[in-house]
């Protein structure tokens, strides 16, 4: 019989059946949202629609670490999600499947957030029937839960469009960040803080609004802020666009 490591919410006590199983349940869905190095599938369990991320094999030397030395990645989702859970969709529990000693599959779970879109719509202004006013007070609505997330002490390395998911709440607006095996929790200072909003590939006109904002809720940054999250911005692009263009010519 294979070695599993598992924990699952006290909340969710009764998926205990469904985490065991996990490995067939992905087998037979075929709702897949996401395929690319992790996939990603909606799966349905006592009329609860489950986000489930099954996580690449980590390589030889990964295994070592992620067995002996570090969290697995899955774990790290886990344990993350309970730390943050105001800021992220409802945790339901990880599992790792172990070959040979080593830790090979391992799995994340959460409750399915019914988002309406991304950021990253919002950011290309791609969302149907939306005004130039309705753009910015989701860009405003962003700046504020962007400052929650670094009050309390919070830094998503992986800040991304995709990663940003966002629910219309009658007049307002409510964020989840998913995907965040990566943070790291300390005290944000203005410079980290700035750096956060530079892998967003937004508009310099956007990310100027969305830093004004910012600042009404941080009034320990001066102008100086602003600059700062242009500035790592354009660097990030131009390390982007280098890229491909040495990718391009291979």
């Amino acid at each position: 019989m294979m070695k599993t490591n598992y924990k699952l919410n006290n909340k969710f006590a009764d998926f205990s059946n469904f985490l065991n199983n996990i490995q067939q349940y992905f087998i037979e869905n075929k709702q897949s949202i996401h395929k690319a190095r992790n996939e990603l599938k909606i799966i349905n369990y006592q009329d609860i629609d489950t986000i489930v991320k099954s996580f690449k094999v980590p390589s030889t030397i990964s295994k070592i670490i992620y067995t002996f030395f570090r969290s697995s990645k899955a774990k790290r989702s886990y344990d993350y999600s309970l730390k943050i859970n105001h800021f992220c969709p409802e945790p339901i529990g990880y599992i790792e499947f172990y070959k040979n000693g080593l830790i090979d599959k391992s799995y994340f779970i959460s409750v399915k957030f019914d988002y309406d879109f991304t950021i990253r719509e919002a950011l290309h202004k791609s969302l149907p029937n939306t005004s130039e006013e309705e753009y910015l007070h989701i860009y405003k609505a962003f700046a504020k839960f962007s400052c929650q997330l670094h009050d309390n002490n919070i830094f998503h390395h992986d800040y991304s469009p995709g990663n940003i998911l966002i629910k219309k709440v009658k007049q307002d607006y409510d964020f989840k960040i998913v995907d965040i095996n990566r943070m790291t929790f300390k005290v944000i200072n203005a410079e980290m803080r700035a750096r956060s909003f530079s892998k967003l590939w937004a508009h310099e006109g956007i990310l100027k609004v969305i830093a004004e904002e910012y600042l009404k809720y941080y009034p320990q940054a001066d102008e100086g802020f602003i600059k700062n999250v242009l500035n790592f911005s354009q660097k990030i692009k131009k390390i982007k666009t280098l890229k491909k263009k040495i990718l391009m010519r291979k």
